[in-house]
């Protein structure tokens, strides 16, 4: 009777199991086991469902490669179970399995495979370690990142770069740049001819969530927006997410960009640099005890001005000018036992702009600059529980001195904060994970401070305003593998942010802000405003077959502090203020859906997503404001919404000596605002309708690559005077509608060659002799090949006279770059 009610009971099961998972069910393997995260079986014509009850333990830890750095989302795949998991931002995976045989194999980017047989009797901790991936002939292949994950992860609108074709593409001056290349990507687009500005899917600068090592980068530009502040030589990875962001993020409406410093080689010392165009690179990293702990300590600086400053006579009125910019990066870390690990980083970087003219005592200076610094302690709190604990400091200051004979002014603006962040990764089963955590930041900002002196006068302003907040979070991510065919990664993230005094309110009977209404103060410490916010996400996938799948996104996220700029791109002079009574907090809904496809045995990645964007509370600035000149900068500003929608193409080729990608992105972007245009809709000034991006690499041989990127796209939305008049003896502007103008098409093409000398190991002998391996390569790179000369800016010009009737009036633009070549030559040993 028993034996028979179980086989009834299975028989029921596997009834009520084939209806969950559709009508695919009869060519599809099932069992307990957990399904990998978008992992699938496909084409079996066996249907298995095991009941019976198997000891089950779980295999976990660290995946690193032979330097010891974490390989912050490798593949861990179970065969002939088609499960798997990847491995976390800090290189820790965990997996359950029954008890028994298995074979793992290990992938990652730029790492060969790694296949190992384990058998399972308990819970055990096994740390993995893979090789780094050769190129040999003039065949390449993307080795150890499983091409199917572009399938198979429920997670869309996420691309992440490899750094090491960051550092081969052609690039301004020879500077490699992560900015850069991320602006080649569909959905991104620049903020003009050569800077490092990116707006992605019509959201502004300040609506990018940048961090390095957890810590938040205010401003990521240098040389006022042309190179950014991130050395790639210290970068490990490196992850954009346009769209279904994940609720362990927050504070920005846009998009995510993670990057994390490398850790350091802890077997051996190793030092490389760079020395190119206009700045140079040096990084030395190694143990600090072997196997246990390591260090990196990387730093670049432009050097023209120590070029430049003894070529200008020593009586020349503007001896004493130049610019520079640095940037240092630092880590060490330690794995202190099996189950803890610490780790400590920082970031400096600093421009310095200096103008003198010694003939009418004039001079000032203009530096400003990034500091943080991260501290993580890594924490196994079992096989399946891993936690994260992280003190993160960031800080951004700029300031500005003008001096003349005895009259000074400077004016200064800032921003910093102090993060305790906690995470923890708890592996329900190997088709079942979730992540939960919270995090408080303290925010100070001083958004504009001005202060002087003129002769024996002091000059300062009565109301300067240091802005203070909190803000508290907290949320829960569960990624699960329903059926093989359906993944959902659900999340809910709960937000408080709260101003606290000091605080003064003023409010004003119209625009003109002449007629104060009232004021409101608020003492130190006082409760000003308090904002709380829910921001649910959720991304879907099913899984068609093997090589196709379909994916959904809804995502509502909230930013609390908000970047004040009338300008193209994230310029230093810009202010950040937080929520207030009059600044409420932004808040952007974004719906995507996108079809996924790999072709040829996963040689092409292919998709196709579409997007729609509501974005709430934008800012701008009123008409006639003046950037930075105000101490109460609320009242400079006006509050709209704005909208967003568009498709993106995308196409990769992972094999082949030919590799790259091309994406195309048909895109619209509007803002409204009742103060501007009356509500009338304008277009944003980055609403671009067509973009389109090819990049290509091409290994001749072992000596020669060669890579080139093509961009093309719709010309800036530009606002200029529509008609102009005579009135009392002068030329009056009449203003057209805004961004009702649009600037000629951009396109550019950009070739670079690297050349690997073959007597790479000419510096080393036999095994013993104590002589060093020296590697070198040489980039030769040419920007803007063809020379066009895109236009930076229009401006209107007089020519001729009015009474005379010879009055001529024409558009000129202002191009930077034309065609510039340049030279890099790298090292290692």
């Amino acid at each position: 009777m028993y034996p028979h009610f179980h086989n009834i009971r299975r028989q029921v099961y596997l009834f009520l199991w084939t209806i969950l998972i559709g009508t695919h069910a009869s060519n599809d393997v099932y069992s307990t086991n957990p399904g990998s995260i978008g992992s699938s079986s496909f084409g079996s014509t066996n249907d298995v469902l095991n009941l019976d009850k198997i000891p089950r333990y779980a295999v976990s830890g660290y995946i690193r490669g032979q330097n010891g750095e974490n390989l912050v989302g490798a593949t861990v795949q179970v065969l002939a179970q088609g499960t798997g998991t990847v491995a976390n931002q800090y290189g820790y995976y965990s997996l359950m399995l029954d008890s028994g045989e298995h074979t793992l194999v290990v992938q990652y980017l730029g790492y060969r495979p790694l296949t190992k047989t384990i058998r399972l009797q308990r819970n055990t901790q096994l740390n993995l370690v893979l090789e780094e991936s050769i190129v040999e002939g003039a065949e390449i292949v993307v080795e150890g990142k499983r091409a199917e994950d572009h399938i198979t992860q429920s997670r869309m609108s996420v691309n992440e770069v490899d750094i090491r074709q960051v550092k081969s593409l052609p690039a301004l001056m020879g500077e490699a740049d992560i900015l850069k290349t991320i602006q080649l990507l569909p959905g991104v687009k620049n903020g003009g001819e050569g800077t490092t500005g990116f707006y992605v899917r019509g959201g502004g600068p300040d609506q990018n969530l940048i961090l390095l090592d957890e810590a938040v980068v205010y401003n990521a530009s240098h040389l006022f927006g042309f190179f950014s502040v991130f050395n790639a030589d210290a970068l490990a990875n490196s992850q954009l997410i346009k769209g279904g962001m994940p609720a362990e993020y927050g504070g920005r409406i846009s998009s995510v960009l993670d990057l994390t410093m490398r850790e350091g080689n802890n077997q051996k010392h190793v030092t490389q640099g760079g020395l190119g165009l206009i700045a140079s690179r040096f990084t030395t990293e190694g143990p600090l005890k072997k196997g246990k702990a390591s260090y990196i300590l990387s730093g670049r600086r432009t050097y023209l001005d120590v070029l430049v400053d003894p070529l200008i006579p020593k009586d020349a009125p503007a001896k004493g000018s130049g610019y520079f910019f640095y940037d240092l990066n630092a880590k060490i870390n330690w794995q202190a036992s099996p189950k803890d690990r610490l780790y400590a980083s920082a970031y400096f970087g600093k421009d310095v702009f200096d103008f003198n003219n010694r003939e009418n005592g004039f001079r000032f200076s203009i530096p400003w600059g990034n500091s943080t610094a991260t501290l993580r302690w890594n924490r196994i709190l079992s096989p399946r529980l891993f936690a994260n604990h992280s003190l993160v400091y960031s800080d951004f200051e700029f300031g500005t001195r003008f001096t003349q004979n005895d009259f000074t002014i400077n004016l200064n603006s800032g921003v910093r904060n102090l993060t305790f962040k906690q995470d923890l990764d708890y592996q329900l089963s190997t088709r079942h994970r979730l992540k939960f955590g919270s995090q408080l930041i303290r925010h100070w900002f001083l958004p504009s401070v001005v202060e002087g002196r003129a002769g024996d006068f002091d000059i300062a302003t009565n109301n300067i305003r240091r802005l203070n907040a909190i803000e508290w979070s907290a949320y829960v991510r569960d990624e699960w593998d329903i059926t093989v065919r359906w993944q959902v990664n659900a999340g809910i993230r709960f937000a408080v942010f709260q101003q606290y005094g000091p605080y003064s309110y003023e409010r004003y009977t119209d625009a003109t802000l002449v007629t104060r209404l009232d004021s409101v103060g608020f003492g130190p410490g006082e409760k000003v405003v308090r904002y709380p916010a829910w921001e649910p996400r959720l991304n879907l996938r099913y899984l068609v077959d093997k090589q196709s799948s379909i994916k959904f996104a809804i995502t509502r996220n909230l930013q609390f502090i908000h970047l004040a700029s009338s300008s193209g791109t994230s310029l230093p002079a810009d202010l950040w203020i937080p929520s207030t009574l009059k600044v409420r907090p932004q808040i952007g809904l974004q719906y995507a859906a996108g079809y996924f496809r790999n072709f040829l045995d996963n040689t092409f990645e292919t998709s196709a997503e579409i997007y729609y964007k509501d974005l709430q509370n934008q800012i701008d600035f009123r008409e006639g404001a003046v950037n930075g000149f105000n101490p109460l900068i609320e009242n400079d500003l006006v509050f709209g919404r704005g909208e967003a929608y568009g498709m993106e193409l995308f196409v990769k080729k992972n094999r082949g000596k030919l590799t790259g990608w091309v994406g195309y992105t048909l895109s619209w972007t509007n803002r409204f605002f009742d103060d501007i245009m009356q509500g009338k809709a304008y277009p944003y000034k980055f609403d671009r309708r067509h973009d389109l991006s090819v990049v290509g690499t091409w290994v001749q041989s072992p000596r020669w690559k060669f890579s080139g990127t093509f961009v093309y796209s719709t010309g800036n939305a530009y606002t200029l005077p529509e008609s102009r008049y005579f009135f009392e003896g002068q030329i009056i502007d009449q203003i057209g509608e805004r961004n009702s103008f649009r600037l000629p098409h951009y396109h550019r093409l950009d070739f670079s060659a690297v050349y690997t000398p073959s007597n790479q190991s000419a510096g080393e002998t036999a095994q013993g002799s104590g002589r060093r391996r020296y590697k070198g390569e040489w980039v030769f790179a040419i920007y803007n090949v063809y020379s066009r000369l895109n236009p930076f800016f229009i401006y209107l010009d007089n020519e001729g006279s009015l009474q005379q009737g010879t009055l001529q009036i024409q558009a000129k633009k202002v191009s930077l770059f034309p065609i510039i070549p340049s030279v890099t030559w790298n090292f290692k040993f």
